[in-house]
């Protein structure tokens, strides 16, 4: 089965029903980590990578790994990058299941050969410009006595020419197509790790485009594309103009939470960094919240301000086989389109969402409500502060504030993200709530101050208002304070900045 380039977005729909269904998962170097969750947790994965000089297994040896899980009634899924049928040995091991009696069937993947340059603005055919394409190895098979290449017909014999897996022979390559004709002034595309955020375009000639590589520091995996399409990439490039392209981004979100802004970032070209900074677990004893949801006839107003308070919330519902029907009488309440749209999941009517998504918000737009001498009932986390609760107070409201979960700070400081943070390899830091701040500057400790060499994002005026008390500033603050908000705040700040130079 073919992953596709490096984008995890661009593998198939059918590859994807596949990988789910999969009891192993055995894959190669190039598949995106992302790919690899799509998968059952209880699907076994196995790495077989081949590298430049490091072989985590042999062919042999992963043939022999094929035909032996397929024995034990296993479905496997074997994921190679790009499409699994050029250039990517697929044929290979489908003659060694066949010749085993090995039932499998071939999913095809998107390839490199043209999906990488099209996310270079290179279109491998043009109109006006080339009407054919050939797709060749830049590195044979080694054992092969002589090359099967042949270098006078293919050097002249299409109008457009893409090397996979080139690199450590361009030199050669180059010398090869000028000795058979193939003019010096033809431009040449050399893309290192295409369609990731990591993707580099280094354009030339043959007669520079190897000296410009070395120049460069260029390194595997990339794609080189030779013909007169090369120079498209002027008016057509698209993926490297993106605001955040290449921007390194810290996602400080508790871990189960990572993935929403970390697939928008990557959809924007940025470098999600995930480094959680909080753990969201449960509270001490669920004896006060468990009270609360038996006797809730009893409130007027359940008001939740965060995704996780409904989560919370919700478990506890369900472990006493309790469902909506318990909210029955009381008007419902919600901070945000996020904790929104989570009570909407579970079926249940909002009353009230404010225009601004802050505690003042709410309270500002609660005013037109009646609420005095209402029983409220808050469910939020243990660090919560009490702005929202001495408001309703105020407005006549009788209030209950109840811990459905617990925000701590996450102790680990040995990964890979904060070794990024520290030598400055951070362009944005993201916070999405105050405990976020505390945390990141409770990991960091004196170190702390490194953060300002990042700009720092913030989806609203609460967390802002934290960095404030830090005595830091904010670069960037989202208008609408969700996570699509934030990353449009990011993209508008990068664009203006863009303007200026």
């Amino acid at each position: 089965m073919g992953a596709g380039p490096g984008d995890p977005g661009l593998i198939t729909v059918k590859g994807l029903e596949c990988l789910r269904k999969a009891d192993v998962v055995i894959y190669d170097r190039l598949v995106d980590d992302s790919l690899l969750e799509e998968a059952s947790t209880n699907a076994e994965k196995i790495y077989v990578g081949k590298g430049r000089g490091c072989h985590a297994m042999e062919q042999k040896e992963i043939n022999l790994l094929l035909i032996s899980q397929a024995r034990e009634g296993q479905t496997v899924v074997r994921l190679k990058g790009g499409d699994p049928f050029v250039l990517g040995r697929g044929g290979e091991e489908a003659e060694v299941l066949a010749a085993n009696g090995i039932l499998f069937e071939v999913v095809p993947g998107v390839s490199s050969a043209y999906a990488v340059p099209a996310y270079a603005g290179i279109p491998v055919t043009h109109r006006r410009l080339a009407s054919s394409f050939t797709v060749i190895t830049g590195h044979e098979d080694p054992e092969k006595v002589e090359s099967s290449i042949a270098w006078d017909r293919i050097s002249t014999g299409s109008d457009t020419l893409v090397f996979l897996m080139g690199m450590g022979n361009l030199t050669q390559i180059v010398n090869k197509l000028l000795q058979n004709g193939r003019l010096p002034s033809t431009p040449v595309a050399v893309i290192s790790q295409g369609t990731s955020p990591g993707q580099r375009t280094l354009v030339g000639t043959l007669k520079d485009i190897d000296s410009r590589v070395q120049k460069a520091g260029f390194e595997p995996p990339a794609v080189i594309v030779v013909g007169d399409v090369v120079k498209l990439r002027e008016h057509l490039r698209w993926f490297d103009n993106l605001p955040l392209f290449g921007k390194r981004v810290l996602v400080t979100r508790a871990e189960h939470q990572t993935r929403e802004l970390s697939q928008l970032l990557l959809e924007r070209g940025a470098m999600p960094v995930e480094m959680p900074v909080i753990r969201i677990s449960p509270p001490v004893t669920w004896k006060e919240l468990d009270k609360a949801i038996l006797n809730l006839k009893n409130y007027d107003w359940i008001i939740f301000t965060s995704v996780n308070a409904v989560v919370m919330f919700w478990k506890r519902l369900q472990s006493k086989k309790l469902d909506a029907r318990q909210f029955a009488g009381a008007k419902i309440g919600a901070i945000g389109p996020a904790t929104a749209g989570a009570l909407e999941d579970r079926g249940l009517h909002l009353d009230y969402v404010p225009k601004i998504y802050t505690s003042r918000g709410f309270l500002a737009g609660l005013k037109k409500q009646d609420v005095v001498g209402g029983r409220v009932l808050l469910p939020r986390a243990d660090i919560a502060g009490n702005e929202l609760s001495e408001g309703l107070a105020k407005l006549g409201a009788k209030v209950h504030q109840v811990t459905a979960y617990r925000t701590a700070t996450v102790t680990d400081s040995s990964s890979q993200a904060k070794q990024m943070l520290l030598s400055g390899k951070i362009d944005v830091i993201t916070f999405t709530s105050a405990s976020t701040v505390n945390g990141l500057l409770a990991i960091l400790g004196q170190k702390w101050e490194v953060i300002k060499q990042a700009r720092l994002a913030c989806i609203g005026p609460n967390t802002t208002a934290a960095l404030a008390d830090k005595g830091l500033k904010a670069d960037i603050v989202a208008r609408e304070h969700t996570m699509p908000g934030l990353v449009d705040a990011m993209e508008l700040y990068f664009k203006r900045l863009q303007r200026l130079k």
